[in-house]
């Protein structure tokens, strides 16, 4: 999952850093003594990926692979890319990280680059180069749906989820008219990133499903923000919530407190990562949720969607081959994967890997939409998750974000929006 909150500044580093699985060598760094070796394991917590999942988890890794213990940080945000920096600036970069956006860090010789022999087990083992090399373990992918109340969209008279644009729009008015709101939306605080999903949809319908790679023609000056295909994504989002289709209210509300409103039935419509099926499944709203992905004007295909996620391992930790061996029985343990699959409704691209028959509906219904979209070539980037060659600019992201929240509440156009946007990238890459 990318997810990109803003994270605790200066003096709050230290007491922000939370360490578990301590041994001898102390609460400090890494050390390896002779054929043992312990390794600092960066790791974030959400409501799906708790503690109780990271600490199995490595149980089960560490098990496989003697010699290697490992003290777990924990992330003070979801935003572990972020405090990857933070812990790198005063000299504690972590020896294996995970879900961490490579940019910066790659170029920088930072970490360990994976090679194909390594990568012989992934689906896509080239879905994240960094110049043509891998330096992240690209085993599961996720993707950006639409989850919806099926109780809310039957007391408005909709039978089926919408196929083209026009008809989500017709379905939004329906939903007003009967009194629901038709989109849950929020982004408050450190989780802005939760703001950017519509936008995310909007992007892969409007400017992806044409030009695939466009932020690459962003970074050889050949496209602009500013240009008609991403204004008129923008302002597809700008139009929604002007015409009152998203609760402008609810945008300061948290990551948490956004998922809780679409369970507590105060909107129809649910704009979110595959994440969520996890959740939906383990813990059934009062409605049956449904999903589709957000549909093009046409009605062809154009499904948000990442593959990454997985382990980086530092250039600099201590053993660099077992740490990469760990890194590997980590990912690859299909007990981790099933836990992982539970928890996070993640997509696994490990060749020979199959989900547990005991997942719920939710999961199943978004899976089979993202395995038909793949069939028809229909899954495209995903704006502002994307890592690897042709990305975002290390914290543009974040700026998009908060340009997001303008545009939802009003405060910005989406031609003002577009050139802020270009802005943000001019001062990226000076």
């Amino acid at each position: 999952m990318t997810r990109n909150p803003t994270l605790l500044r200066g003096a709050a580093l230290a007491g922000a850093l939370i360490l578990t699985g301590c041994t001898a060598g102390g609460a400090g760094g890494s050390a390896s003594s002779g054929d043992k070796v312990t390794l600092t394991f960066l790791t974030f917590e959400t409501p799906n990926l708790d503690a109780k999942y990271w600490d199995a988890a490595i149980a089960r890794a560490s098990a496989k692979v003697p010699g290697v213990t490992i003290k777990k940080l924990v992330s003070p945000s979801a935003d572990r890319t972020g405090y990857a920096k933070q812990l790198d600036s005063t000299g504690q970069f972590p020896d294996l990280m995970i879900g961490l956006n490579p940019a910066g860090f790659a170029e920088a010789g930072k970490l360990a680059q994976w090679s194909d022999n390594e990568l012989a087990k992934y689906v896509e083992p080239r879905a994240n180069t960094y110049d043509g090399k891998v330096y992240q373990l690209p085993y599961a992918a996720q993707a950006t749906f639409v989850y919806y109340n099926k109780s809310a969209f039957a007391k408005a008279g909709i039978g089926a989820p919408p196929r083209t644009y026009d008809e989500l729009l017709d379905d939004s008015a329906k939903l007003k008219a009967k009194g629901i709101n038709p989109f849950v939306v929020g982004g408050g605080g450190k989780d802005s990133w939760a703001d950017m999903f519509p936008l995310i949809c909007t992007v892969a319908t409007d400017v992806y499903k044409k030009t695939p790679d466009w932020l690459s023609q962003r970074s050889a000056g050949k496209v602009k923000f500013t240009d008609q295909a991403f204004v008129a994504a923008a302002q597809k989002v700008a139009d929604l919530a002007d015409k009152g289709y998203m609760d402008r209210a609810g945008l300061s509300r948290s990551y948490a407190d956004t998922e809780q409103a679409f369970r507590d039935g105060k909107g129809a419509m649910y704009p979110m990562g595959s994440w969520f099926s996890a959740s939906a499944d383990t813990k059934k709203p009062s409605f049956d949720t449904g999903v589709f992905a957000w549909p093009t004007d046409q009605g062809s295909s154009a499904l948000p969607g990442v593959t990454g996620g997985g382990m980086t391992v530092s250039s600099k930790a201590p053993d660099v081959k077992l740490a990469k061996k760990w890194a590997k029985a980590f990912m690859e343990d299909e007990k981790n994967l099933n836990a992982a699959v539970k928890a996070d409704g993640l997509i696994i691209d490990i060749k020979g890997y199959t989900p547990p028959d005991n997942m719920g509906p939710v999961y199943k219904e978004g899976l089979a939409a993202f395995r038909n979209a793949q069939k028809s070539d229909g899954v495209v980037n995903s704006f502002s998750q994307e890592t690897g060659d042709g990305s975002l600019p290390p914290g543009l992201a974040d700026k998009a974000a908060a340009g997001v929240q303008k545009l939802l509440s009003g405060g910005m156009t989406a031609a003002q929006f577009g050139a802020y946007m270009d802005s943000q990238w001019d001062k990226a890459t000076r």
